[in-house]
């Protein structure tokens, strides 16, 4: 496995890739050479598996395949020349940010007859996949309605990313929110209507929008409300602010994990509820949903079955995206075009 991007959340796939036992973390690139050289010598890689062009790494490290863990805006290029160099690849949600790129990739894998996924994690979270699995066994009958709030603290807009005025929480978060909803519902989203409101985050110097109020009306008459912002108060417990509740013709799931009291931490300095299911380590290993879907990468590559998140699901995830940013922006429902 080659690594483009030396961040947190490359680092977190050098962590899954030495833990696995058919894989190997073998390269790293990232634009800045002393960060990818760190993350190179925590892994004992030498110097010469550490580049910062990734046509260089294509073309010169023994890889098989590639995850590529760059801002969401700066997936296209690399994915096709991942695509063109024969070599398979993971990039971490959103596929991209535009219709026209997300084109360039998709024939870009079919031309080549390679392999991509795109990490869309919340489908290993238990959370989801225990209401998924009761809907097919037909507890609580056919999905008929939604609302899900899937929100950040501000810090992660301020601080965490360095990136987020070119971004959207729509990016961040509202994919794994369409992701879901469109999972649960087994059904495509049909047309959308969006409002959104900006100020908060612009006037701590970061020009993107606060928070999406979405409608999602899915072809089969299902219907969700989505909710996604950058703003909820740093004070909260948790980054993250989410809640799902769906109702079915006979039955209904509700999930309020970040504001349950499983597990709560008291210091001199402060309060909050560890992370007992995302991304975290027990016993020094990697261990948590966000770190089964990048296993599950690798799992697919060596038996050649089918990825569970399918370049259809990314793609059409993404037209989601891009119809509600049109929504809040002419303030009109908006059909999905795929």
């Amino acid at each position: 496995m080659g690594i483009v991007g030396a961040g947190t959340w490359g680092e977190t796939h050098a962590f899954i890739y030495h833990d696995h036992p058919n894989a190997e973390f073998s390269a790293i690139c990232d634009l800045n050479f002393e960060r990818a050289k760190a993350l190179a010598l925590k892994f004992n890689l030498p110097e010469s598996a550490v580049y910062t062009d990734h046509a260089e790494m294509l073309a010169k490290a023994d890889i098989d395949a590639v995850a590529i863990v760059t801002p969401d805006f700066a997936h296209t290029k690399i994915a096709v020349d991942c695509a063109n160099a024969g070599k398979h690849f993971i990039i971490e949600k959103p596929l991209t940010t535009s219709r026209e790129e997300a084109d360039r990739i998709v024939e870009a894998v079919q031309k080549n007859n390679v392999r991509m996924m795109v990490d869309l994690h919340s489908r290993w979270s238990p959370l989801f996949a225990i209401p998924k699995q009761s809907i097919e066994d037909g507890d609580i009958g056919e999905p008929y309605s939604a609302y899900y709030r899937l929100n950040d603290i501000k810090w992660v807009a301020t601080d965490l990313l360095p990136w987020a005025a070119k971004s959207s929480i729509l990016w961040f978060l509202g994919y794994h929110s369409v992701d879901i909803l469109r999972w649960l519902f087994d059904d495509e989203v049909e047309r959308v209507y969006s409002v959104s409101r900006a100020g908060v985050l612009k006037e701590a110097g970061v020009d993107t929008t606060d928070v999406y109020q979405t409608i999602l009306e899915f072809r089969k008459g299902g219907i969700a409300t989505m909710e996604n912002g950058w703003i909820t108060p740093n004070t909260n417990p948790n980054v993250n602010d989410m809640k799902l509740n769906i109702t079915g013709t006979k039955g209904m799931f509700n999930i309020d994990p970040t504001h349950s009291q499983m597990m709560e931490r008291f210091t001199e300095q402060k309060a909050d509820r560890p992370d007992l299911l995302v991304r975290h380590f027990i016993h020094g290993k990697p261990k948590g949903f966000a770190y089964e879907s990048i296993r599950h990468f690798v799992d697919q590559l060596i038996t050649g079955e089918p990825f569970l998140v399918s370049v259809e699901d990314a793609y059409n995830t993404t037209m989601v995206i891009l119809a509600i940013m049109e929504s809040a922006a002419s303030r009109q429902p908006v059909m999905v075009r795929y």
